[in-house]
């Protein structure tokens, strides 16, 4: 396999000298806290994790709750004003319609019964988290000039949370909704035919018919999923919001606003490539000192800080490390003495778009088997700052949300979310895996968890290695669930797919499971349509699969460099094309050579990489161009796999000869990609470098970044600084020029010796700018470096950051 050297000395001497930092002194401190049963340590390390020793199970969870609001405070505060809905009480009218979503799809069920899906002690346990970081917001009060930069920023002080914030499910990956919505607008306007053609489905094709009631004028008007989209989308924060001290002005507003823009339209358009994951276990046949490994590293939006945090729970019954979201009690990735577990993104259709013909003379009832019937109403008041309260009207059909009326048309729009049923807050069903003591008991912990869907994998010191998908799947009567259909009761779900029966193995011969998104469902699987028919591209799981089985022996090192593998399989598909089709430019015809000559790994040092991606975004672009009418190219994307399907077998879109067609299409994209490198870099190929600030590189920037000023956004922002691979390389670093998306946060466990766990997580464990640990690590995450998580105590206590001790 190519895979570049990474020496553990390197690794050794950058650990060294963050630990010999000035902002690195060992403190320590004493604090009285109220709510605590019994003393608590938590013992800080050089890299930011909290391993939190408690008496008791409550004030173990009371401490987590406290040392991440701690750490967190004001993304806890930006989690708690979304998950309640009252973003418009910090930042005005423009915040109403992401409030009103916000209260539309917010759980309303029975909360004992939702804490207690959890674990059989959730509600002691969350309601114990939520007491601890109250405990830390009332400490915090007392000194509010000491609250972090944010806080002072925008003028705004941290508020009380309740265990409803954290089960809000508005942070998590939740279904397919907008691309179910997407594919019925192709539909009306190209027809399944072509749809089809330019979509990969699979494991095989899924039914696109739209039923004739279905109003394709009125899908393709309106913007059916505004609520919901404005529930989801991320929070934008605008000058306005800031205090005079900080404030951007609007220019320089405008010009980072429409960078983001971008930016967001990119990580939309290739979503399912950049967010997604991987992650694999090994057997001990497979490895050198024949212990099992873990290896997990989750991909989602890059952000400061982090969406992810590592924390280390040791109480009565618990001793668990690894990572999470730092709003959510537990550990969602990581291991507990006796096994390891992680997660990747298992393609589940929890959602489905139901249309509605509405009465014409009152709009509040629905037709629904033949009968009207009355949508519920709930009436809620959202305050606005600087402005008079608002009052929305919630409007909910049997099946769910009503996110859009056509009153012209009597028609109504509601999506039915199966997250919204009990056990939905994502990652929460994590509790009961944390405490699961062999492969029986961790799938049996699997069982409840609804959201989001993931292939969750397990290894243990015994030898056990096992996957377990996981998801609440809704299992649909006669219908794929990939378009819009009515709401008249022809269209229903039975119910939901018990969890164990998703797909699931254990110990394979092959000696690992590997997965990254890629479908793990056999074909002959009974329940497709409860799963789902959009899948990654097999790439990242195809050359981590080529190296697993390999048939070498593989230590620790040998897992970090593949985790952190550039090399592309699509280049290795592509470039072979070029042969034999020399160019009349001669700038052009070099860089053709250096291709063929090419390793095809993404290198950030290497000029053929740097040719490689402006060619393949050519590519890209330009299939689109070719294959899809122009009327659905809003809609649609081709892939990396479908393209190479037309390229390897081209059609009659590519002129009277399609072999020759698609040849000269191929030199074009590589002629319009040296156009472009010229452009931007210049003449001198030997600046066409891959890894630079003018090309791609990782700037990872905080919410507040665009609407402050430069000094400002100087202290919030982390980067840039120079990266290789995409979002087709195990080491997925996404499509565009900016890192807006890939691993924050990595783990690797050797079940011989948990203190050989091994992580990362960018830019650091801290949201506070002004704190040693907010970007201490991102120089080794940008240069493919990982640090220790020690387990045992003796270890811990070697490279302590600070000593906390809460007394009641």
């Amino acid at each position: 396999m190519t895979l570049s050297p990474r020496p553990w000395l390197i690794l050794i001497i950058l650990s060294a000298a963050l630990l010999s930092a000035p902002g690195f002194s060992q403190t320590d401190q004493t604090l009285k806290v109220p709510g605590l049963e019994q003393p608590v340590e938590i013992l800080k390390d050089k890299w930011g994790i909290s391993h939190i020793y408690a008496e008791t199970e409550h004030d173990l969870f009371f401490a987590q709750g406290y040392s991440a609001a701690r750490d967190r405070l004001f993304q806890f505060e930006i989690w708690r004003a979304q998950a309640t809905g009252t973003t418009a009480e910090m930042l005005g009218p423009r915040m109403v319609d992401r409030d009103h979503g916000t209260r539309l799809f917010q759980f309303r069920g029975d909360l004992d019964r939702e804490l207690s899906h959890y674990h059989p002690r959730g509600i002691a346990i969350i309601n114990a988290f939520v007491d601890g970081v109250n405990a830390y917001i009332d400490a915090a009060l007392a000194t509010p000039e000491s609250l972090p930069l944010p806080f002072r920023i925008l003028d705004i002080q941290p508020q009380h949370w309740t265990p409803e914030v954290v089960i809000s499910r508005h942070q998590g990956l939740l279904g397919n909704i907008g691309s179910e919505l997407d594919t019925g607008r192709a539909v009306c306007l190209l027809g399944e035919d072509v749809v089809h053609e330019l979509s990969y489905f699979h494991p095989h094709e899924p039914d696109l018919a739209l039923d004739p009631l279905i109003d394709c004028e009125s899908l393709l008007e309106n913007d059916i999923l505004h609520l919901y989209n404005a529930y989801r989308d991320r929070l934008r924060f605008e000058p306005q919001d800031v205090v005079a001290a900080y404030r951007n002005d609007e220019d320089s507003f405008a010009r980072l606003a429409a960078v983001l823009d971008k930016e967001d339209r990119e990580l939309h358009k290739r979503a399912i490539e950049d967010i997604g994951s991987n992650n694999w276990v090994v057997s001990g046949d497979l490895t050198q000192d024949g212990s099992p490994m873990m290896v997990n590293d989750p991909h989602r939006a890059q952000a400061v800080p982090s969406l992810r945090y590592w924390a280390h729970l040791v109480g009565p019954g618990w001793n668990v490390i690894g990572g999470g979201e730092p709003e959510i009690p537990g550990i969602s990735i990581g291991h507990n003495g006796y096994g390891a577990w992680g997660l990747t993104v298992f393609r589940t259709d929890g959602e489905d778009l139901m249309v509605y013909e509405t009465h014409p003379q009152n709009p509040r009832q629905y037709r629904y088997q033949g009968r009207w019937e009355n949508m519920q109403v709930i009436e809620e008041v959202i305050p606005v700052k600087g402005d008079d309260p608002v009052t929305v009207e919630l409007l909910y059909t049997r099946h769910g949300p009503v996110t859009f009326e056509d009153r012209d048309r009597h028609l109504a729009y509601a999506v039915r979310p199966a997250w919204m049923e009990s056990g939905g807050a994502p990652y929460l069903a994590s509790l009961r895996m944390n405490q699961a003591t062999s492969w029986e008991a961790f799938r049996e912990a699997s069982h409840y968890s609804n959201i989001p869907g993931e292939n969750m994998v397990w290894a243990d010191r015994d030898g056990t290695i096992g996957l377990q998908a996981v998801g609440i799947a809704p299992l649909r009567r006669n219908f794929s669930g990939m378009v819009p259909v009515p709401g008249d009761g022809r269209y229903e779900w039975d119910g939901y797919l018990p969890i164990k029966a998703k797909p699931h193995e254990v110990n394979p011969e092959r000696g690992y499971i590997e997965t990254s998104n890629s479908n793990y469902t056999r074909q002959d699987y009974p329940y497709l349509d409860a799963i789902g028919y959009t899948w990654a591209d097999p790439y990242r799981w195809a050359r981590a699969s080529e190296v697993l089985g390999s048939g070498r022996k593989f230590n620790m090192m040998d897992m970090i460099q593949l985790q952190h593998d550039t090399l592309s399989i699509p280049a290795r598909t592509l470039v072979p094309m070029l042969k034999g089709q020399p160019s009349d430019d001669t700038t052009v015809e070099q860089a053709r050579q250096r291709l063929l000559a090419w390793d095809s790994v993404l290198d950030k040092d290497s000029v053929a990489a740097g040719i490689y991606v402006a060619f393949e975004r050519r590519l890209l672009e330009n299939i689109e161009a070719l294959k899809i009418p122009e009327p659905g190219r809003d809609l649609l994307t081709i892939g990396m796999k479908r393209m190479i399907d037309f390229l390897l077998a081209p059609d009659g879109d590519f002129g009277d000869d399609p072999v020759a067609g698609r040849d000269a299409f191929l030199q074009e994209a590589l002629a319009q990609g040296v156009a472009d490198l010229r452009d931007r870099l210049g003449e001198d190929s030997s600046n066409w470098v891959y890894g630079q600030a003018d090309y791609k590189h990782a700037l990872i920037q905080h919410p507040l970044a665009s609407a402050v000023n430069a000094a400002t956004r100087e202290r919030l922002n982390v980067g840039p600084v120079p990266r290789g691979g995409n979002g087709f390389t195990v080491g997925n670093t996404g499509s565009g020029d900016n890192q807006t998306s890939g691993a924050s946060f990595r783990i690797f466990v050797d079940t011989r010796d948990w203190d050989n766990t091994l992580g990362m997580n960018t830019p650091g464990q801290v949201g506070d700018p002004d704190h040693p640990l907010y970007d201490n690590l991102f120089e080794l995450w940008a240069n493919d470096k990982v640090f220790p998580a020690f387990y045992s105590r003796k270890k811990i206590e070697t490279v302590l950051f600070e000593t906390l001790t809460l007394e009641p």
